[in-house]
């Protein structure tokens, strides 16, 4: 069974997403939890807030049945959503551009075992 769970046009830029994401892909719910309580990135808080809404939606969609310490993350990912444009004064009456970037993350839980690819 999967569950997935979204958070659309959070304002942090993908990159710094990214790299937090990266740690938790593949591990298991309890363990990535762990992982994210203890991470000092600031993109660590909502991620696994996003982990935790993820695990409500699987035992809400299975009505109880489904257990939650054999669930682990079989994909996340994130993607650039809209960026905000602002600019700043700067000197001889020019001006420059400040972007400021949103993300998309999306995660999905399963329980099922992980399948290995031949090589």
């Amino acid at each position: 069974m999967e569950a997935t769970a979204h958070l659309r046009f959070f304002r942090m830029a993908p990159r710094k997403i990214s790299v937090v994401a990266a740690l938790v892909r593949g591990m298991p719910v309890e363990s990535a939890i762990h992982t994210l309580a203890w991470t000092k990135r600031a993109a660590a808080g909502p991620i696994k807030k996003l982990i935790e809404s993820a695990m409500a939606n699987a035992t809400d969609k299975s009505k109880g049945a489904v257990d939650i310490d054999k669930l682990y993350v079989k994909s996340i990912h994130v993607d650039q959503g809209p960026t905000q444009r602002r600019y700043l004064p700067r000197a001889m009456g020019r001006a420059t551009r400040v972007n400021k970037k949103s993300s998309h993350l999306h995660v999905v839980l399963s329980d099922e075992a992980v399948k290995k690819a031949k090589k």
